[in-house]
């Protein structure tokens, strides 16, 4: 396999392909993350959502947003409001903010309501899902802070994959850090890396054709307590689990849904989506799907 590798978003990334990936190819995939980065990323100024924490208003965003907002009204639903995309001025006052002052200036604050500050629409024609298509267009009733964290780096993830799959590349392995999404024939061995010793694995799958994505409270950590997992009804760290991973047919979901497995039980998230997952609590209990069950060592 060849491997290209590059820095994007705040994390090392990899892809492998059999052979090795056409510069235009290179070129594409590298425009499309600095076109995503011009969208969503808060620690910019010149971003959309730079725009959007300055004051109310109309905001237009690429189609590939659709697809992003749609799974957030999903989990904002399935975890009582627990993941919510405005959770962004609670990371800020927590000093996760654009400056990465890693200070806190201010007690947690509850996100505002999602559903409440946040109408979108999709123009005729839209994609309707993850990829591209036509615009959608943002409202809200003020200012906020987006952190699309819980979901948007897997979402690129499959938007990465799109553009190989556009230059005929069908065997692949897109790493993003802690999201991955494989296709081929040959199935990919992964570690689930232990959330307190990261040289230690609680167990390996076997990745094929899908993608998993994992989120733990041990990145992103900054002080006694801080991370960069939120409760968005109270702003707060989360503290009852360490990490989670969750397998499903591609990124974005699967990133989506290793978030909301912090706050939600499994069974609730089903009503929704198709997915396995193993997720691990501080105290180091484990529970995980029945797919799973061979994954993790005694």
């Amino acid at each position: 396999m060849h491997t290209v590798g590059f820095q994007a978003i705040g994390t090392a990334w990899t892809l492998s392909t059999p052979d090795p990936l056409e510069a235009s190819v290179q070129a594409a995939v590298a425009e499309l993350v600095q076109d995503y980065d011009r969208t969503w990323s808060r620690f910019r100024s010149d971003s959309t959502v730079a725009r959007m924490a300055d004051g109310a208003g109309s905001f237009e965003l690429p189609g590939s947003a659709a697809g992003l907002l749609r799974l957030f009204d999903a989990l904002n639903r399935l975890t009582d409001g627990a993941v919510n995309p405005l959770v962004g001025r609670s990371l800020e006052v927590l000093g996760y903010d654009a400056a990465y002052s890693f200070r806190v200036w201010g007690p947690s604050l509850p996100a505002a309501a999602w559903a409440e500050t946040v109408s979108w629409t999709e123009a005729p024609g839209g994609s309707g899902a993850g990829g591209s298509g036509a615009g959608v267009t943002v409202r809200t009733s003020a200012p906020v802070t987006f952190d699309i964290g819980a979901a948007g780096k897997g979402q690129l993830v499959d938007l990465v994959c799109g553009v190989l799959e556009s230059a005929g590349v069908r065997r692949y392995v897109v790493d993003a850090g802690s999201d991955l999404r494989h296709a081929g024939a040959e199935p990919l061995r992964v570690a689930l890396e232990h959330p307190y010793d990261p040289a230690r694995a609680i167990g390996v799958l076997t990745l094929a054709d899908r993608a998993l994505c994992a989120s733990a409270v041990n990145r992103r950590r900054w002080g006694e307590g801080l991370h960069h997992v939120l409760d968005a009804r109270t702003g707060a760290p989360v503290d009852a689990v360490a990490a989670t991973w969750a397998l499903a047919a591609d990124a974005m979901t699967a990133d989506g849904l290793a978030t909301a497995l912090f706050f939600a039980d499994p069974q609730t998230l089903a009503a929704g989506f198709d997915f396995d997952y193993v997720r691990m609590f501080t105290d180091g209990r484990a529970d995980y799907s029945p797919a799973m069950a061979g994954v993790l060592f005694p």
